[in-house]
């Protein structure tokens, strides 16, 4: 550890300011830091202090990285931000540790976000990361039309930003269904035999005759997406999907499973979305993990299915079907879900391979199950499922 005592700051608000734009560099790079975390972040240095380097490179760090994988993304943004401070902060970070990542493969995409995220710290980032990024209507047909084919895994940070901002802007036009209850309605195939009589000992004559029809209500839409580590880069974009749907209808229930199920129906309902996947990412702790959809699956099937799935329900499956114990009793638990259910749509991000074969064991049990299997791996690829709901929609109008 290191000993060498720091100077202090003079101006404890220029140090708040620095921490702000600090946590919104992460946020832009990929952490989920939100309002709270940040509160937290100067309460921790109020009692660390900053007169040691250390304590304050680790102080921050306890705060803002939750999990292994995000501890290279802290290091290096770390470095790169308080570097640029000037003589008043430029002594914290002479002498910081070696970063201790375990994933090195990770560590040029890595930097090429950070270099991003700073080279545009004192404009678009901190716009967008105030929640004030649009997606950019001003630029070209080529423009949208590539950024709509390109793969998630590939796109830059500018380019993420901006599928973001679409993806919160999607929306599933699914068809309402028929429910067991009945409204009024003048056009009503049914007599409403009890409004009919109150009706008639008001008139004290005549019976005028009242009608009832069947209330259409929209299905609830249920999605339970993977979030291993294969599924990591997909599974966090499409939550920024899922909270834009879960805003603008109702009975819309999300679940994430790695090695076990987690509901995050709730933390998604909160209106800012950067608050509500911080939220997500403090509450479920298996991201990035091995795979167990075939227990995952059973959990929901026993916990939540008669909860969630009524009245002619649509399932989302996101997953690439990899599962860690070769699809064991993954068949029979698939099917049961399918039997609970309307229409089950599978989407696979493994599909975007033109080669893509059903070869892995838990990919050949799920298959057989589904109504739908459809890839997820860019915004095309989204606005394709949208527009197949829409047309099955107008098919039955």
């Amino acid at each position: 550890m290191i000993q060498q005592a720091l100077p202090r700051d003079p101006s404890p608000g220029r140090l708040l300011d620095h921490l702000l734009r600090f946590a919104r560099v992460l946020r832009s790079v990929g952490l989920p830091i939100g309002t709270g975390r940040v509160l937290e972040a100067v309460r921790a240095l109020e009692v660390v202090g900053i007169t040691r380097r250390d304590d304050f490179y680790w102080a921050l760090h306890a705060v803002f990285v939750g999990r292994g994988e995000q501890r290279e993304l802290f290091d290096q943004a770390f470095r790169a931000f308080w570097r640029e401070l000037g003589p008043e902060l430029e002594g914290m970070v002479a002498d910081l540790p070696a970063p201790r990542s375990r994933l090195p493969a990770a560590v040029p995409e890595q930097a090429r976000r950070v270099r991003e995220a700073m080279a545009g710290k004192d404009g678009r980032a901190a716009r967008e990361s105030e929640g004030e990024a649009r997606f950019d209507a001003t630029l070209t047909y080529s423009d949208r039309e590539i950024l709509r084919g390109k793969d998630f895994e590939q796109m830059s940070l500018e380019e993420l930003e901006r599928a973001k901002a679409v993806l919160r802007s999607l929306r599933l036009p699914i068809e309402p269904v028929r429910t067991r209850r009945y409204r009024s309605s003048r056009r009503g195939h049914r007599i409403d035999m009890r409004s009919t009589l109150r009706a008639s000992l008001r008139s004290g004559g005549g019976i005028p005759l009242r009608r009832r029809e069947r209330t259409l209500r929209p299905p609830p839409l249920v999605t339970i997406c993977d979030i291993s580590g294969s599924m990591e880069r997909y599974s966090r974009l499409l939550l920024h999907f899922l909270h834009g749907v879960a805003g603008n209808r109702e009975r819309v229930h999300t679940f994430l499973f790695g090695t076990r199920l987690t509901n995050v129906t709730r933390l998604l309902a909160h209106r800012d979305v950067d608050e509500a996947l911080a939220r997500v990412g403090e509450a479920v702790r298996d991201w990035s993990g091995g795979t167990r959809i075939g227990a995952s699956l059973e959990s929901f099937n026993l916990l939540w299915s008669r909860r969630v799935l009524g009245q002619g329900a649509i399932v989302l499956l996101i997953t690439d079907g990899l599962d860690r114990e070769g699809g064991r009793g993954l068949a029979a638990e698939v099917a049961r879900l399918k039997r609970s259910c309307r229409r089950l749509i599978w989407l696979n991000p493994l599909l975007r391979y033109e080669d893509f074969e059903p070869k892995a064991s838990g990919i050949r049990a799920i298959l057989p199950h589904v109504d739908e299997f459809r890839p997820v791996h860019n915004l095309e690829s989204l606005e394709d499922l949208a527009a197949a709901l829409a047309k099955e929609r107008r098919a039955n109008a």
